[in-house]
């Protein structure tokens, strides 16, 4: 029997363009979470352990902070920090914002994103469509304004804008984490997207090394002029990187003292058109670049593993792989409002029954 998001994804959401079916859906959850008690009602009937407070039954400590839940949002949902309060609601244990750039930009021309079916996944070339740094953090203050704003967990995915040339890389990246790092739980350097032309040879070590220094001290010193603590940073790498590549990436971060890696981002590893692949097409790497990087960096950092989680075996799977976090995005699409909640209070079982 299909449940009843399975009829409205197929009578409904199918049948739309897949980006005006993206903004549907978004619109609806920020609508809900701007409403304080509509919102409370919501939290309370989907995700009520998110109100329990510190070291409830599957929590995480991690990057200096404590995770309600080990399954949050991935980057790329809500680009613009406007619906953060909406999507904790419905379960997830924490939100990555963005990619947000330096500079306001419209991303590619479309038809930029598809639904790939058959495989439950999804293709996209966005391009970082987003409404820049500045706009992010008014939102960022805005949310961490209330007391309850501020509980909320949240990261700051930052990429480079499209018309800054390589070269000038660092200081785009600087200006994003100055910005937001006062106001985010913490930092990704975002160079893995295939939808921005030459972002991906930013991975190389000798390339990501500047842009790496410059985001820390820029973070650094914008945490010092807000009179907060510092905010821990990560890179976020592509699956179709060699082994060897995601060695040095994880070599480097040993060396510089990030505070972990976010492991993967869509491949481009298929034959099915433009743009980065995303969902379970990515899982196997996914596991094998987090179980490579475990190895590499030791117990103490954070890896948060993303790429093909639909259920909450797949979650496992990645823990069981060395993440110490893990995120999914494209089965939101596939699974409906009540997808993080299922993951999440499962993943809480585990911990009560350990």
């Amino acid at each position: 029997m299909k449940r009843p998001y399975d009829v409205l994804f197929d009578t409904v959401f199918r049948r739309m363009d897949p980006e005006r079916a993206h903004e549907v859906a978004f619109r609806a959850i920020a609508a809900v979470g701007s409403v304080p008690v509509l919102r409370d009602v919501v939290q309370g009937a989907v995700a009520p352990y998110l109100g329990r407070g510190a070291g409830g039954p599957g929590s995480v400590r991690a990057l200096g902070r404590t995770f309600p839940a080990a399954f949050g949002l991935a980057g790329g949902f809500d680009k613009n920090a406007r619906a953060i309060r909406g999507l904790t609601m419905l379960g997830f244990g924490f939100v990555e914002v963005g990619t947000v750039t330096a500079h306001a930009q419209p991303g590619n021309e479309t038809p930029r994103l598809w639904r790939e079916l058959d495989v439950r996944g999804v293709r996209n070339r966005m391009g970082f469509n987003n409404e820049g740094a500045a706009a992010a953090s008014v939102r960022l203050e805005r949310l961490r304004s209330t007391k309850a704003g501020r509980a909320v967990l949240v990261g700051a995915n930052i990429g480079k804008t499209k018309v800054t040339p390589a070269d000038q890389a660092a200081g785009d990246y600087a200006t994003s984490a100055t910005l937001l790092a006062p106001l985010a739980d913490y930092l990704v350097v975002n160079v893995s997207s295939p939808n921005t032309p030459g972002l991906r040879d930013l991975q190389s070590t000798e390339s990501l090394r500047p842009i790496l220094v410059a985001v820390r001290a820029a973070a650094d010193a914008a945490c010092d002029s807000a009179g907060v603590g510092r905010t821990p940073l990560l890179v976020k790498i592509a699956p179709d990187l060699a082994d060897e590549d995601v060695d040095a990436v994880a070599d480097l971060a040993v060396e510089l003292g990030l505070d972990g890696v976010v492991a993967v981002n869509t491949t481009i590893g298929h034959d099915r058109g433009p743009g980065g692949l995303s969902g379970p097409p990515v899982r196997e790497r996914g596991l094998e670049v987090v179980e490579r990087l475990r190895g590499r960096l030791g117990p103490d950092a954070t890896i948060i593993g993303v790429g093909g989680i639909t259920t909450a075996d797949d979650a496992r799977a990645y823990l069981a792989a060395g993440a110490t976090l893990v995120q999914g995005y494209t089965g939101f699409l596939y699974e409906g409002p009540f997808w993080a909640r299922r993951i999440n209070r499962a993943l809480a079982r585990d911990a009560v029954t350990r």
